[in-house]
């Protein structure tokens, strides 16, 4: 590994624990933001050539400090200038604590900063985004793909709810249960985001994908008897068990009917299977418990063939009655066609026209046509989807199923 990359893999590390550390101290989110960029390229200057420093986050936190406090200063000077002092916190409230608290935190700072970006002074879409910025350190384009909404959009309301927040000072939530579904809709989002990239070369981003699993166990360690907090995370664990089989030699796609099961991650799966258990038992299940108990009937299916669909589909019945989504709609078509067969499966899919944008609703109706036989038809929807699809592996998959259908 270079050293460059070396850095690069730090600075996405440590960007949200520094960034959560300097709102709880000081507040000003919008401010304390900008100065950890500034602390994040120094760092990505001076580490390559002059080494990582023993204590990475350490150094970054004293860096955006410092910065954070130069600009407040320089903000008290304004304001003093117009006579506007007694509205800001004095000078000596920013002073920088000991390293030492740099060097061992007594909380985490990044799921700390997880819940403060879902403060209920904002509205959920509004949360959300800035959790998916701040926390998870999605570009402003992918979080508005995965919203399906235009990149200038997204970033209004990102700017926002940023501008809402900067003047506030931050303490420790003390009502967490209000801002958990915004949390852990963000935290699945960030998932999914790692678990299939929306763009790019790579199928994969694993970095999203493990750090949304290791906020979703430190949530389920927060709020152990919370079942959707604990079907969450045995969703994330029965689907990225099979991460290792979802790319062949080349990075391409490799679909879920054709991967390798020796390949997935048994020791994960056991572990969602028994949080999954564990929560079921408790009472009625909710949306991420019913999504995980669909995972986990793939993973202990033996094969493809020997997959249990009418069970698929039944858990899909009651998922669309809770949450009636157009990504749960198409879903459930899959599950009507493996179990009536493609042309009921299509039928489904007449009632999503117009409600879906994105490649994802042509690819499942040219899967469907060439089950039917319908060869052209498949073949024309594939292409389709491959000219929407901003993951070049998944176009790759389309395109060559498209070239398939030709011959």
């Amino acid at each position: 590994m270079s050293a460059t990359t070396e850095t690069e893999d730090l600075l996405r590390e440590h960007a949200p624990q520094v960034l959560g550390a300097l709102v709880r101290r000081y507040g000003h989110f919008d401010a304390a933001e900008d100065a950890v960029q500034e602390a994040l390229l120094a760092a990505a200057g001076q580490w390559p050539h002059a080494g990582v420093p023993d204590n990475p986050r350490g150094w970054l936190i004293k860096v955006a400090s410092r910065r954070l406090t130069d600009a407040l200063r320089s903000e008290e000077a304004r304001r003093q200038r117009e006579e506007r002092a007694a509205a800001l916190t004095p000078r000596d409230a920013f002073i920088v604590p000991p390293s030492d608290d740099d060097r061992a935190p007594r909380e985490d700072d990044t799921l700390l900063l997880l819940f403060l970006c879902c403060h209920p002074d904002l509205t959920p879409p509004a949360q959300i985004a800035l959790t998916l910025r701040a926390v998870g350190g999605l570009t402003t384009p992918e979080i508005a793909r995965a919203y399906l909404v235009p990149e200038a959009t997204m970033a209004q309301r990102i700017s926002r709810a940023k501008q809402k927040v900067r003047g506030g000072r931050f303490g420790r939530p003390e009502n967490w249960e209000e801002r958990l579904p915004a949390v852990l809709h963000t935290l699945y989002l960030i998932f999914n985001e790692g678990y299939t990239a929306t763009s790019g070369a790579a199928l994969q981003r694993r970095d999203l994908a493990g750090e949304a699993i290791r906020l979703t166990r430190r949530v389920h360690r927060l709020l152990p008897d919370d079942c959707e907090v604990t079907g969450l995370l045995a969703l994330m664990l029965l689907t990225d068990a099979r991460r290792d089989a979802r790319a062949g030699p080349h990075g391409d796609l490799v679909p879920l009917d054709e991967q390798d099961r020796d390949r997935w991650d048994r020791a994960a799966i056991e572990e969602g299977v028994a949080l999954l258990t564990l929560a079921l038992s408790r009472g009625h299940p909710g949306p991420f418990q019913l999504r995980a108990a669909i995972a986990a009937v793939h993973d202990e299916a033996p094969s493809a063939e020997a997959t249990d669909w009418r069970e698929i589909l039944g858990l899909y019945d009651v998922l669309v009655r809770l949450v009636p989504g157009p990504v749960e709609r198409l879903n459930r078509a899959v599950a009507v066609a493996m179990v009536h067969g493609p042309r009921a499966g299509l039928a489904e899919l007449n009632s999503l026209e117009g409600e879906m944008k994105g490649h994802r609703l042509d690819a499942v109706r040219g899967h469907l046509l060439e089950r039917t036989g319908e060869t052209e038809a498949a073949r024309a929807a594939y292409e389709s989807a491959a000219a929407q699809a901003l993951s070049l592996p998944e176009q790759r998959y389309l395109q060559a199923r498209a070239a398939r259908l030709r011959r």
